[in-house]
């Protein structure tokens, strides 16, 4: 998490001063960004990892909080002013963060913002974990498919090139351009044939690196089960 981004919207400058200036003190500082009510758009909330909330104007605090709840990416945090009005902001904003006002409350927020911050990018690493589980998957199952109709391919291939070596063989009344044409097809023939040698070598090599770190996991089982 080390090129976190904050997104603090207020209309006190103190309180984005006060938490700008307490997050100096830890060991990694996220890029800060401070916005008014005024000029907040939910788009603002694009490409921050977090949006502290805090002192708003009555007629600004609504839109603010619908969008900082609406947003899929951020972990959003609202500081309320009245602790009265928690419950009722945890019901009609779900997925906000209601820290109240108390004696270190800069602390408190610094704090759980680390904390969301920290919660959003293990989802987003399970997320990519995910996404290049199922392309391996993918890969897997193609690579599975052609050790299958790698036989039939070179079959073609072998029936291709010598029937074009059949044809070049008495080519001597066949016109120029339909013998070029063979030759085209005899050497494209060729050509594949050497791609598919080199995906059974590849094959091959993979059976061994199997074999062998099969043999190796069965070694270590046998030494640790002697030791025991």
């Amino acid at each position: 998490m080390l090129s976190a981004s904050v997104l603090i919207v207020s209309d006190d400058p103190e309180f984005a001063r006060t938490l700008a200036a307490r997050w100096q003190s830890e060991r990694h500082v996220p890029e800060i960004t401070v916005a008014t009510g005024s000029v907040w758009h939910p788009a603002n909330s694009a490409g921050h990892d977090a949006i502290i909330i805090g002192p708003l104007r009555e007629s600004d605090s609504s839109a603010i909080l619908r969008g900082a709840n609406s947003s899929s990416r951020a972990a959003a945090i609202y500081f309320a002013g009245d602790a009265r009005d928690i419950e009722r902001l945890q019901t009609e904003y779900p997925h906000l963060q209601v820290v109240p006002r108390t004696d270190g409350w800069a602390n408190v927020l610094v704090l759980l913002a680390t904390e969301a911050m920290r919660r959003v990018e293990a989802v987003r690493r399970a997320q990519r974990a995910e996404v290049t589980a199922l392309s391996a998957q993918g890969h897997a199952a193609l690579g599975c498919y052609m050790l299958d109709v790698r036989p039939n391919v070179n079959n073609a291939l072998t029936s291709m090139m010598g029937n074009a070596d059949l044809l070049l063989l008495d080519s001597s009344g066949m016109p120029v351009q339909a013998r070029e044409q063979i030759q085209t097809i005899h050497a494209m023939a060729l050509r594949l044939n050497e791609t598919m040698q080199r995906f059974s070598s590849l094959a091959a090599e993979m059976r061994a690196g199997e074999k062998e770190s099969q043999a190796e996991t069965e070694l270590a089982s046998h030494g640790l089960a002697a030791r025991t």
